[in-house]
């Protein structure tokens, strides 16, 4: 675990301190700095991602966008240490929705140690979707909440999207693409990656409490574009509660761009 790749995102996000170092735990959602899948440029779809029908299935719709996941961490993960990872698909449904056929894949992820230990267990849920009809409405958005007890701001800049895209070797064009947004996936600018604003989320839930996160699940409800600033939200998940939090990204015009629950680990 290249402990270079986790200095390189602590300069990205403009993290205070010293950067993580070889011994240093592995901070939560940056296993997604590691594990790379690089494919040559015959095995990539129109996209920038894998062509499907390799390991995520071919469901025979052309948009990808990442809707939530559920993580557990076990034990930390130990920068400069050997780790290994193994995914598979647990589960393909396709359904009809409002905007068309829709189809939802499930991924396991599970990452151990050098002691073979499971360090992090995720499940990745994936969508997919046709392409927007030309005529086709703009999708329904709910609000976000506006009681959060701490928040932090940020900008969606392509820099940003751009270091993040590379630290995870992610090529799906909606980050760094702005022609292929607005002229294929008929979004109004660059998309801000759905990990990353989960990262996020867990960065400013581990400033709020001293125990190390337990499990986080997020669910992706909007899209957040380069264009426009958005805000990271917390708040005790019960009321008076010190412990758990409910955490959510609100966009610059208020609309709710995705929502996650993180738990602690209470001291022995």
């Amino acid at each position: 675990m290249d402990s270079a790749r986790a200095a390189a995102l602590h300069a990205a996000l403009g993290r205070p301190g010293s950067a993580p170092q070889a011994g240093d735990a592995l901070p939560p959602f940056w296993h997604w700095l590691y594990f790379w899948d690089a494919q040559p440029p015959e095995m990539l779809g129109r996209d920038g991602h894998p062509k499907l029908g390799q390991f995520l299935p071919d469901v025979g719709l052309p948009r990808r966008m990442w809707a939530g996941g559920r993580l557990s961490f076990r034990v930390p993960v130990a920068l400069g240490a050997p780790a290994w990872k193994r995914s598979t698909i647990t589960s393909v449904t396709q359904k009809e929705g409002r905007s068309g056929p829709l189809a939802f894949v499930t991924a396991r992820h599970e990452i151990r140690d050098a002691g073979a230990a499971t360090a992090i267990v995720e499940e990745q849920d994936i969508v997919y979707r046709e392409d927007p009809a030309p005529d086709a409405s703009a999708p329904r958005v709910d609000q976000a909440p506006t009681d959060e007890r701490r928040r932090v701001r940020w900008s969606a800049n392509p820099a940003l999207l751009f270091r993040y895209s590379a630290l995870t070797f992610n090529g799906h064009r909606i980050h760094y693409d702005l022609d292929y947004c607005r002229e294929v996936e008929g979004y109004p600018g660059l998309v801000v990656h759905g990990p990353l604003l989960a990262t996020l989320m867990l960065e400013l839930a581990s400033t709020l409490s001293p125990n190390p996160i337990a499990n986080f699940a997020f669910r992706a409800r909007s899209p957040v574009f380069h264009t426009e600033m958005f805000e990271i939200c917390a708040k005790p998940l019960f009321d008076g509660a010190t412990g758990d939090l409910s955490l959510w990204v609100r966009a610059e015009d208020g609309r709710l761009a995705m929502t996650g629950e993180a738990a602690f680990i209470e001291p022995v």
